[in-house]
């Protein structure tokens, strides 16, 4: 009588499980549900607490002649005026208020501080959500070694999905090709566990949030 190997045993079993199937356990999982409990504050400070706690930068701006103040502030901190900028929202509201800013593609080696919009602000996890459709959305948001987003209070969502709810319904139902969810200034510690600061990215990240206007 020939003897069973091991593969013919193993192949029985699976035989046997095929014949015999074990019905799924856990079937009546509620996926409505939210997996995190409710913010326990409001979205725009849960907000900044949490992009502060990851070492970037907040400022909430009332009106946009608040967010000019703010931005001259930092403009002066930073003492530099080699600021990009292609967003032609973003654009009108320096015209408005007379904000320099230089916006040849030629020159962007030059870049030392890119300003940029965003998709939407998770509250949740201080994260910024950006799209490649915005313009030149894939250089502008790792390129520079100092990254400004300008975002309203209309873009500030509590978690992901409401975030890409937010995306999906600004692009006509569908999703950018690319979109990535930036959670504070770029940072590694891969070489001799030592942190790094601008490896893979901007070093610096500041969040203007501006109320809308009514």
């Amino acid at each position: 009588m020939r003897e069973t190997t091991s593969k013919e045993k193993v192949l029985k079993k699976i035989r046997k499980a095929l014949i015999h199937k074990t019905p799924p356990k856990n079937m009546a999982v509620d996926f409505e549900r939210p997996v995190f409990p409710p913010l326990e504050e409001d979205e725009a400070v849960n907000f900044a607490r949490e992009l502060l706690a990851l070492g970037g930068e907040f400022a909430f701006c009332e009106n946009q002649l608040d967010f000019a103040e703010n931005l001259i502030a930092l403009v002066q901190h930073l003492q530099t005026d080699q600021i990009f900028c292609f967003e032609p929202q973003i654009q009108a509201l320096f015209d408005q208020v007379e904000f320099p800013y230089r916006k040849d593609a030629s020159k962007l080696h030059e870049m030392e501080v890119g300003v940029t919009g965003c998709e939407a602000l998770i509250a949740r996890s201080g994260t910024v959500m950006v799209s490649s459709a915005q313009t030149r959305g894939r250089v502008m948001t790792a390129y520079p070694p100092v990254h400004i987003v300008i975002a309203f209070t209309s873009q500030l969502v509590t978690d992901l999905k409401a975030g890409f709810d937010l995306v999906k319904a600004r692009h006509g139902g569908k999703l950018p090709s690319l979109l990535s969810a930036i959670t504070g200034p770029s940072r590694t510690a891969d070489i001799e566990k030592t942190l790094v600061m601008g490896a893979h990215g901007p070093k610096a990240l500041y969040v203007f949030l501006v109320q809308d206007e009514a």
